[in-house]
């Protein structure tokens, strides 16, 4: 494999094991790797909504 192939796919695994939550997107055109988009979302735990009783 190429060098610079590698690196490629060096980057994308890389992506992979940093994101915890999104998605990893790879551009192909003719048969070649040109882009790769990372998307990392961030969840919080969500808090206990108060109730606000009727008088």
């Amino acid at each position: 494999m190429e060098k610079k192939e590698e690196f490629k796919i060096r980057h994308i695994i890389s992506s992979l094991e940093e994101l915890q939550y999104g998605s990893v997107i790879i551009t192909i055109h003719d048969g070649e790797i040109t882009q790769v988009d990372t998307t990392e979302k961030k969840r919080f735990p969500l808090e206990k909504s108060r109730t606000v009783k009727a008088r």
